[in-house]
């Protein structure tokens, strides 16, 4: 599901329009960037997003073999809720397998 397909179950739920709808999530999303920024979201029963800091290191090329260096960065962790995990585990349809990278 894509941002407007959200949107669009967002507005069918909400007797909103699809544009309010679409603004509401927006106005959602900004805000837990903006919260990332200073703290964790925790989001009780779908889970939490936490900003972690990765240090930096010392990759391999691929293609060459050859050491890389990898500057620090911060990145974004997403750890579900119990809610959000019960109900993938008693969904009954298996997972969708990952895409082989070439």
């Amino acid at each position: 599901m894509r941002k407007p397909e959200l949107a669009a179950v967002i507005a069918e739920k909400t007797d909103l329009t699809k544009d309010k709808a679409n603004q509401v999530l927006n106005a959602i999303l900004d805000s837990i960037t903006g919260a990332l920024d200073k703290d964790t979201v925790t989001l009780v029963g779908f889970g939490t997003f936490e900003k972690r800091h990765r240090g930096a290191r010392t990759g391999k090329n691929p293609q060459t073999g050859q050491p890389v260096k990898i500057k620090a960065s911060n990145t974004v962790a997403f750890k579900p809720g119990k809610n959000l995990r019960d109900t993938v585990m008693t969904s009954g349809k298996p997972a969708k397998p990952a895409k082989k990278a070439k």
